[in-house]
């Protein structure tokens, strides 16, 4: 155990005194969270739908076979309860919910109102799903009214059908309520896995690798010895990064703080694992750094859910945002940080994260022991 705290001991001094490598550690996390934290557009593709209708009765069919048929939306449930609309909202199962009045047919002579309900913790999303739902709504409507009212039911003091939005979660429509957590994954996983990709391979740089090979250290213990400082740093990170979204940003904290942090320490592990076995496959800093980026950086914006919506891509890159650690911590901390849900409600997420961590921690251990040999 002596031994132990000791390679933890160095570690720390190696970080300590390079001071590019704190303020890449420090300042990076608080500058990316306020300037990436306010704004970037987005588009959607494949929503999915459910309408709730107390009757599925013709009318509500051709609307709703005329919203299943475009490219924007996907009608994956037909429900007669306002609380299984809110039990597939929480279980993240839809992204839009349809709400049909009690007698759709005297939309066809009557005023009526029709409801749809979007997940507004993507503003941008909510507002472009919900404009999108209306048009489509509007136009079903005025198709059937038009091919069954006859003149003798021509009424020009009837209002026209009302369709109109409710955004849940971020009423506001505040930007920051998307892009926090999305960028809490994007820094922790970069910052994470960028710093420790270099610790290896610095040892091997700088001559110092003989002596961790002849040492009487389990290599496992030597692995987690490279974490274990980064894994201190990142929390300070985190702790950062909720205050500022709190405080400077005004993003609430809707659901469970231990469970938050909990689900982000998991996280964080996960990407000193990745940043571990980038740092045993490669040879130089330079190498490790480039790897890092490319396949770290790139892939963590543009396939985790940040910027683009993930059900919109096509179904290969859909795939492959599996394999992103990012994607599914993302996922996890916008429904428990911002839709305020238990932590039940993401166990997939979590059990993801995990096995990631497992596969990852013992690829790594292996890799350092065939060098071992």
């Amino acid at each position: 155990m002596k031994q132990f705290i000791a390679f933890v001991r160095k570690e720390f001094h190696h970080i300590l005194r390079d001071r590019r490598t704190m303020l890449i550690l420090i300042g990076m996390p608080i500058v990316q969270i306020i300037l990436f934290g306010f704004a970037i557009s987005t588009e959607v593709r494949n929503v999915q739908t459910a309408i709730l209708t107390p009757s599925l009765q013709t009318d509500v069919r051709k609307v709703m076979e005329q919203l299943d048929a475009s490219e924007y939306f996907t009608v994956k449930y037909v429900v007669q309860s306002p609380d299984e609309i809110e039990r597939l909202f929480r279980r993240n199962l839809i992204e839009l919910a349809v709400v049909f009045p009690s007698d759709l047919h005297r939309l066809r002579f009557d005023s009526e109102e029709i409801q749809i309900l979007a997940d507004a913790t993507d503003p941008n999303l909510a507002v472009t799903r919900s404009t999108y739902a209306q048009t489509i709504l509007r136009q079903a409507l005025q198709t059937i009214r038009q091919a069954t009212t006859t003149p003798a039911y021509s009424q020009p003091d009837k209002q026209p059908v009302m369709v109109y939005n409710k955004l849940l979660y971020n009423p506001q429509m505040k930007s920051a309520y998307n892009f926090v957590p999305g960028v809490m994954g994007l820094i922790l996983m970069l910052i994470c896995a960028m710093m420790t990709s270099i610790s290896i391979v610095r040892e091997k740089e700088t001559g110092t690798m003989e002596v961790l090979l002849v040492s009487p250290v389990n290599p496992l213990f030597i692995i987690l010895s490279k974490a274990v400082p980064y894994f201190v740093l990142s929390l300070l990170n985190l702790t950062t990064i909720l205050l500022l979204s709190v405080f400077v940003l005004d993003v609430p904290i809707a659901g469970s703080l231990p469970a938050l942090l909990g689900v982000s320490l998991l996280f964080i592990f996960v990407s000193l694992a990745l940043g571990l076995l980038i740092s045993c496959i490669t040879h130089t800093q330079v190498a490790a750094l480039l790897v890092s980026a490319m396949v770290l950086m790139i892939p963590t914006i543009i396939l985790s859910g940040i910027i683009f919506p993930i059900e919109s891509m096509p179904g290969i890159l859909q795939v492959l945002s599996c394999l992103i650690p990012a994607r599914w911590y993302v996922e996890t901390v916008r429904r428990l940080m911002i839709e305020g849900v238990p932590l039940v409600y993401v166990w997939k997420e979590v059990v993801v994260m995990c096995l990631m961590a497992v596969v990852l921690i013992t690829a790594t251990a292996r890799k350092f022991k065939n060098r071992l040999e």
